[in-house]
């Protein structure tokens, strides 16, 4: 019961400065997607090309969430656009408060579009809400078919989930159909993109969808 009451302050303290978070993006206009996933899921590769194909429609800002190193801020750098990185040392996801100090340090007022990266894990982020507008699961889909039954809650909180790594399926021994199949039975709704950032394919419908989503939020800002 300890566990739980301390849990449960801990989730409640991060709501708040959560909805704290979102009154200034909302304030500014700016339009917020938190990336998740697992390690090794291919994230930044995908965040890289996500950026490189939106930079003629938004203002751009990233901040990068890793236990150690700065190797994905910089390399949200090198395609071109602000990066701000949180170095979370043994924690495992960021939290709200983490964004908030973010914010203070890392201004992003003139922003349309900000993407949060979180670290890799395939469970915590999943449980803080930052503030965002939109969650974005990717998933290597050569880890297994089972893990959205397995490990739910990130699959059941996405707005949307790329499926990554597709072009080494057939080497994995891994059924695209089943894995579908599973990622549908814990979210029924949210779109689902199999895609390779290795070979291209999948890319142009995802950046597609994302587009369309980060205009619609900022009109809804705006109004």
């Amino acid at each position: 019961m300890e566990r739980v009451a301390v849990e449960t302050k801990v989730l409640s303290q991060n709501d708040q400065f959560a909805e704290a978070n979102r009154r200034v993006f909302e304030r500014n206009g700016i339009a917020v997607a938190n990336f998740m996933s697992a390690p090794g899921a291919g994230k930044t590769s995908v965040l890289e090309k996500t950026l490189r194909a939106l930079k003629g429609d938004f203002q751009m800002a990233v901040i990068e969430g890793d236990l150690y190193t700065t190797f994905d801020a910089d390399r949200i750098l090198a395609a071109g656009v602000r990066a701000h990185q949180i170095t979370t040392g043994t924690c495992c996801h960021l939290d709200a408060k983490m964004i908030t100090r973010a914010l203070t340090e890392f201004p992003v007022s003139e922003a349309e579009l900000l993407i949060i990266e979180n670290v890799g894990n395939l469970v915590c982020p999943a449980e803080f809400d930052l503030g965002e507008d939109l969650r974005i699961m990717v998933y290597s889909a050569v880890e297994g078919a089972e893990k959205p039954q397995k490990y739910p809650l990130m699959f059941q909180t996405a707005d949307a989930i790329l499926l990554n790594k597709i072009d080494l399926i057939p080497y994995a021994g891994v059924s695209l159909e089943e894995l579908t199949a599973n990622v549908r039975k814990v979210n029924p709704s949210a779109p689902i993109f199999p895609i390779s950032c290795r070979t291209g394919e999948g890319i142009d419908p995802w950046i597609d969808w994302f587009r369309h989503r980060v205009t619609g939020l900022r009109k809804r800002h705006a109004a």
